[in-house]
């Protein structure tokens, strides 16, 4: 941000993290950051107007010490993160202070965290699938290279254990020397700790920038959280031309924590008692984890929903920005299915055409999706009157379906430690070789139950 004349402001009121702060002359500028004259200094974000002469902004550090009458000055910057080869293999805050133990994290360059995203001219529209060596992901939920994968799921499905497999295989597997950002929004210090412990156990960490906003946060932290891991992106793809990784974990909390701040600031909620201006910071955040002609931002999320509601207005708000989807079921779950991915809701992604995917995946997949409805129509008279009293065609419809949902489960790399089980990678096109054969009827004799924790068919 450019600098100009330094303009004081008197503080007006003070709610919870949001601080209102009141301008007799010019105006500062939005997301200019304040400083208020006592010591030690607290930094104020500005936020929003609320007129001519009044703003919200989001106090950065504890309000205990402010109060009516405080003075706060401009001070001609914006908030900043540090960018660069130097915060690859760090974990650190909104302020780029380091969360491990480890030296002070010195870069030459910050950027800003507010920023604009690229212009519609330069965003690419290139198409390439990303393996990822899960097999309900590579053949109902193909990742694109680029695209937007979101992970839906209610509390305590797996969410997080297959976003962190998926980090695994990408980074830990694959020979190209990606760049990797993680968000932890919202979520627990321990999850990012198991995180950081399996990153450097496998010696992928010095690829891997990471950035946490935790539950214990407050709301402006957590909000704010979101937007500085993609400005960290942002840098690696326009100054550094190399593609980037995008995890986070969880959007919903990011969506959650706008809407905390929203309370604070008096707004009138929408819909689901949400902030109104819930889809412009949903636009705001996905629309600049998109690729360029310089390099892709290929974004995978987890997103939480509350009660397990697919219609929560929140959840709702992320489904225009997704190229793909993966929706975790708790009944599935329940079954001891894992990963617990409900197939018929999972079938849903852009690359899902034979020009990206190829003839015999797109057939696959269809005929796994027919056969799997047909299943699910048969679920209940078998419920109720049992298997036999289908006809013998029924009769095989249901089965193969059930050998291919127990196909789809698959031991993980990051559960090994609790199952027991060594994890396993199978190549997209094993997978659907494989997934082919059941539904054409090539295991027909086999026994259910072999299906479950396979890697390949040729384990049979």
């Amino acid at each position: 941000m450019s600098l100009k004349k330094k303009i004081t402001g008197t503080i007006r009121e003070i709610r919870g993290q949001i601080v209102e702060v009141e301008f007799n002359s010019d105006s500062p500028s939005l997301y200019e950051l304040l400083i208020t004259e006592k010591k030690p200094v607290t930094k104020l974000l500005v936020y929003q107007s609320e007129g001519n002469s009044l703003f919200s902004c989001l106090a950065l550090g504890e309000t205990d010490e402010l109060y009516r009458g405080l003075k706060a000055e401009t001070s001609g910057e914006s908030l900043s993160v540090p960018v660069g080869q130097e915060v690859l293999g760090r974990v650190m805050d909104l302020f780029g202070q380091p969360c491990e133990k480890a030296k002070k994290i010195k870069t030459r360059l910050s950027h800003p965290v507010m920023q604009e995203p690229p212009s519609f001219g330069l965003i690419s529209t290139k198409r390439e699938i990303l393996e990822v060596g899960i097999k309900v992901i590579d053949l109902f939920s193909p990742i694109l290279k680029g695209g937007k994968t979101g992970i839906f799921g209610g509390a305590g499905v797996g969410k997080t254990i297959l976003l962190t497999e998926i980090i695994h295989n990408i980074v830990t597997l694959s020979q190209k020397k990606n760049v990797s950002i993680f968000a932890g929004v919202g979520e627990r210090t321990r999850e990012g700790q198991e995180l950081y412990e399996a990153l450097r156990q496998s010696r992928v960490l010095p690829g891997v920038a990471a950035i946490f906003g935790q539950m214990g946060e407050n709301p402006a932290v957590r909000f704010l959280t979101g937007f500085a891991a993609a400005t960290l992106a942002e840098y690696f793809r326009d100054f550094a031309n190399k593609d980037v990784l995008f995890f986070i974990d969880n959007v919903f909390r990011f969506a959650q924590a706008g809407m905390e701040l929203s309370v604070l600031t008096n707004a009138l909620p929408s819909e689901d008692g949400y902030q109104p201006t819930l889809s412009s910071e949903m636009s705001a955040f996905h629309e600049r984890l998109v690729s360029t002609e310089k390099a892709a931002i290929t974004s995978i999320e987890a997103i939480y929903m509350p009660s397990d509601d697919f219609l929560d207005a929140g959840v709702q708000a992320i489904f225009p920005y997704l190229d793909s989807m993966v929706v975790l079921s708790r009944k599935t779950y329940q079954q001891g299915i894992l990963p617990a991915v409900d197939l018929l809701a999972s079938g849903f992604s852009v690359s899902l055409t034979p020009k990206i995917i190829g003839d015999l995946h797109y057939e696959t997949t269809l005929a796994a999706l027919n056969l799997l409805k047909k299943a699910a129509e048969l679920d209940r008279i078998v419920s109720l009157v049992g298997l036999s009293e289908l006809s013998p065609a029924d009769q095989t419809t249901y089965r193969r379906a059930k050998k291919l949902q127990n196909f789809m489960t698959q031991n993980f790399f990051v559960a090994a430690p609790q199952t027991g089980r060594k994890g396993q990678y199978i190549q997209r096109k094993v997978t659907v070789q494989d997934a082919h054969d059941i539904i054409t009827g090539k295991y027909d004799e086999t026994p259910e139950q072999k299906f479950l924790f396979i890697g390949s068919a040729k384990e049979l």
